[in-house]
C-alpha cells in the first residue's frame, strides 16, 4: 500500500509520461503536416509542368506552323519549307526532352526559345526583328534555369503587342540576360502597342493562361530552392512621354550546375 509520500513520485512519473506522449504526438503531427505539404507541392508542380508543356505544344501554334510549311511546299519554296520543317521538328524534340525537368541549362532553354522566335518570324518576317544578347559574365552552359519560363513572356510580347502595332513593319523584340552580383535577370523588351486583344479571343485567353502558369511555376521553384525570384512589368516611354513599348524583367538567384549538385 502506497504511502502519502509516494504521491509526488507517481505524479511526476505520470506527468513525464504525459509530456512524452504529447511531444511524440505533436512531432507526428508536424511530420504528417510537412509530408502532406510536400506531396501537395510536388503535385502542384507536376500539374503546372504538364500545363506548361501543353501551353508550349499549343495546337494553335502547331497548326499555324504546319500550315506555313504546307504553303511553302505548294508555292515550290522547297528551301523555305525544309528550313521551317527542320526548325519545327527540332523545337518539338526540345520541348519533349525538357518536359518534366526542374532545371535545364540556359543554353538549352535559349536554343528552344530562338527556334520558337524564328518560326514566328518566318510567318511574320516583315513585322518584327529580334535580338538576343547575353552578358559575357553569364556562362550559358553551366547556368541553370527552370524550363518553360521565358518563352510565354516572349510569346506575349509578339502576339499581344508587336503584332498589334498599326504599322506592319518595324517591330522590335529584344531579350537581354545578365548578372547582378549573385542574381540572374532576363529582360524581354518590345516596342509594341498597348492595344488589348478582345478578352474573349482564343489568343488573349491562351496568352494570359501561359503567363500565369509560368509565374506560378517560378514561384514554386523559388520557394523550394530559395531563388528570391520575381517578375516585374513596366511600360516604356519615349522623350515626349508617349508609350512606346513594354519590358518584363525576370529576376532569380544565379544557380549553376555545380551549386545544384553541391546543394
Amino acid at each position: 500500500m502506497s504511502s502519502a509520500g509516494d504521491w509526488p513520485y507517481w505524479l511526476f512519473f505520470l506527468l513525464s509520461v504525459a509530456l512524452i506522449c504529447y511531444f511524440f504526438f505533436r512531432r507526428e503531427q508536424r511530420i504528417k503536416l510537412a509530408t502532406t505539404k510536400e506531396i501537395n507541392r510536388q503535385q502542384s508542380m507536376v500539374n503546372l509542368e504538364l500545363h506548361a508543356f501543353q501551353a508550349q505544344m499549343d495546337p494553335h501554334f502547331i497548326f499555324n506552323s504546319l500550315n506555313a510549311i504546307h504553303h511553302y511546299i505548294l508555292t515550290t519554296s522547297t528551301d523555305m519549307a525544309s528550313l521551317y520543317l527542320t526548325r519545327f521538328s527540332k523545337l518539338m524534340r526540345l520541348m519533349i526532352a525538357n518536359f518534366n525537368k526542374e532545371w535545364i541549362s540556359l543554353e538549352d532553354d535559349l536554343e528552344a526559345l530562338e527556334l520558337y522566335i524564328q518560326l514566328e518570324q518566318l510567318r511574320f518576317e516583315p513585322q518584327f526583328a529580334y535580338r538576343l544578347h547575353l552578358s559575357p559574365d553569364v556562362i550559358q552552359q553551366s547556368t541553370l534555369v527552370p524550363p518553360l519560363i521565358i518563352q510565354p513572356y516572349v510569346q506575349q510580347a509578339i502576339w499581344h503587342r508587336i503584332l498589334q502595332r498599326p504599322q506592319k513593319t518595324g517591330g522590335q523584340l529584344e531579350i537581354f540576360i545578365g548578372r547582378d552580383q549573385d542574381g540572374l535577370y532576363i529582360q524581354v523588351t518590345d516596342n509594341g502597342t498597348r492595344n488589348e486583344l478582345p478578352p474573349t479571343s482564343y489568343t488573349a485567353a491562351q496568352l494570359s493562361r501561359n503567363v500565369a502558369i509560368a509565374a506560378e511555376r517560378l514561384h514554386i521553384m523559388s520557394e523550394k530552392y530559395h531563388m528570391q525570384a520575381s517578375i516585374a512589368e513596366q511600360d516604356l516611354f519615349d522623350e515626349t512621354a508617349r508609350a512606346n513599348g513594354n519590358r518584363v524583367t525576370i529576376k532569380m538567384r544565379h544557380i549553376t550546375s555545380r551549386q545544384l549538385l553541391a546543394g
